[in-house]
């Protein structure tokens, strides 16, 4: 028994580092603490809440990294893991010609774009939705600046919750966010510095499709659709974007 209760503690200790050092992978102190984007949009007390700070340096300059970020889940994939995150579709290597420039109240699985600052900030906003028994709300911040003859990519990402399985719903959630949002920070800084802001790839020329390159869907502000019509949550945080006031009406 004295084994057993052992080992769980030191599984349990295991995975809370892991935890603490996914949370925060990249990030100086600094970084850890400083203002970003969205930060006072999860208004209230709530009794669950986790809040992610990554950090890398990219070797290529603001301009060839902005738009690998501009395009991101807005019709190129996420960059991370495809199998889990884009239906198997193989995320783009290129800035695809036809992906609009970003815009308020564009809409995507993560919820809808509510902060913008070209070539610097994107901030997404996932209002309240059920899940597993906790309501839970959500920040992605992606902020860049100059570092050098490079650039900082900063990615902050904030969820709370309520109700009795806020806790393990937010746990869950980070775990798998540790793997992806690390796998998706470096697959943005590999293309940067590979491709720089290269608008064809030879490997995988554009067909055209507004699904090639990302299975679930995107709504832009302009009310045009990427991915597969019906897929995700697209939609959904459209029509909250319409809602909040941040798009006008139909």
């Amino acid at each position: 028994m004295f084994l057993l209760v052992a080992l769980f503690l030191g599984l349990a200790l295991g995975f809370a580092l892991v935890l603490r050092w996914g949370a925060r992978w990249g990030a100086t102190e600094e970084e850890l603490v400083a203002s970003m984007a969205g930060d006072d949009w999860l208004e209230g007390v709530r009794p669950a809440r986790v809040v992610m700070t990554r950090a890398v340096t990219i070797a290529a300059a603001p301009n060839e990294v902005w738009p690998w970020l501009a395009q991101l889940g807005r019709g190129a994939g996420w960059y991370a893991l495809d199998l889990l995150d884009n239906g198997g579709r193989p995320s783009a290597r290129h800035v695809v010609s036809w992906i609009p420039a970003p815009a308020l109240g564009d809409a995507t699985a993560i919820g809808y774009l509510r902060r913008l600052e070209p070539g610097r900030v994107l901030a997404w906003w996932q209002p309240e939705a059920p899940l597993a028994g906790a309501g839970t709300r959500a920040v992605f911040c992606y902020e860049i600046e100059p570092r050098g003859a490079g650039t900082r990519l900063v990615a902050r990402f904030s969820w709370d919750a309520r109700g009795v399985t806020g806790w393990p719903v937010l746990l869950f959630f980070q775990a798998v966010d540790t793997v992806m949002a690390l796998k998706q920070m470096l697959g943005i800084k590999r293309r940067a510095e590979l491709y720089g802001a290269r608008g064809a790839n030879p490997a995988a020329p554009e067909t055209g499709a507004r699904d090639q390159f990302q299975l679930y869907q995107v709504v832009y502000a302009c009310g045009e659709v990427a991915g597969e019509r019906g897929r995700d949550l697209g939609a959904k945080w459209h029509r909250a974007a319409i809602r909040d006031g941040v798009l006008p009406s139909d």
